[in-house]
């Protein structure tokens, strides 16, 4: 049974589980991060999160897992993460880590219905760059997130960002350097505080400027209709499961895919 046909069964385990009785009295609205953009609230005074990402491509037959730690250093204003990428990459059988990426956010704005959080990142060399992994140079990237309440029931989700890598290898060891465009926007729907459907829209432009050779450009552009739902333990954690299915258009036409979410966040002490 593909993925495709099991997302039906997996909406209304989530309707499920999201209406349990059993949770902590107060329950706490999912306001998370999404699985192709980011949202724009940063992690709450003493609450840590650990979010866990899969993905599979079947055109490409390759997947990539990332793991999200997320802190308030020490409060909501600002926020320390870190994410660690496990790559496979079919066309030469391989897998490992790549760039680690290390994250600061500013809680720029969060009032009532609006809330903006810009991101600056540290890209480290720690892919191996001959495997495909890696760039073998620190890279920089900026992420602009903004979020929309336009009802109880409608949260919109905007994003902006460029990242730069100079003098990038290839698994040749040929350097380049690289700039990329990111855009998004999602939709989500609260069919009730513990379950969310979702619609995530995302693209990026990529230049490749060789430090002897032709720049080449490379698009990527796919929707991804996908749920989530909470899980509030009396404890004060929050679990949010979650699956989408990434289809590509445009310059991705024919290319498809699964994403399997899995959050925990809990207070500190």
């Amino acid at each position: 049974m593909s993925f495709v046909r099991v997302l039906p069964y997996l909406v209304l385990a989530g309707l499920i589980f999201s209406g349990r009785p059993g949770f902590a009295e107060e329950v706490k609205k999912i306001q998370d991060n999404s699985f192709l953009l980011e949202e724009a609230y940063n992690q709450e005074d003493g609450v840590v999160q650990h979010i866990s990402l899969f993905q599979y491509m079947k055109k490409s037959k390759s997947w990539q897992y990332t793991f999200t730690q997320e802190w308030p250093v020490p409060k909501q204003t600002h926020q320390f993460s870190y994410s660690i990428p496990v790559s496979h990459l079919h066309d030469n059988d391989t897998t490992g880590v790549g760039d680690i990426l290390l994250n600061y956010r500013y809680q720029a704005i969060f009032q009532d219905r609006i809330a903006m959080a810009p991101r600056l990142s540290l890209i480290l060399p720690t892919g191996d760059y001959k495997k495909g992994l890696g760039t073998d140079t620190v890279g920089y990237q900026v992420n602009i997130p903004l979020s929309v309440e336009l009802s109880d029931k409608l949260v919109t989700h905007w994003n902006m960002g460029a990242t730069y890598t100079p003098r990038a290898k290839d698994n040749a060891g040929d350097k380049a350097n690289v700039r990329g465009f990111n855009y998004g926007a999602s939709l989500i729907y609260l069919v009730n505080e513990n379950f969310n459907l979702m619609l995530e829209a995302a693209g990026t432009s990529t230049e490749t400027a060789p430090l002897n050779g032709v720049k080449a450009t490379e698009s990527t552009f796919f929707i991804n209709p996908g749920m989530r739902f909470a899980i509030n333990c009396a404890s004060g954690l929050q679990i949010v499961p979650g699956v989408s299915v990434p289809i590509g258009i445009g310059p991705s036409e024919g290319e498809y895919g699964g994403i399997v979410y899995l959050s925990f966040e809990h207070k500190l002490f």
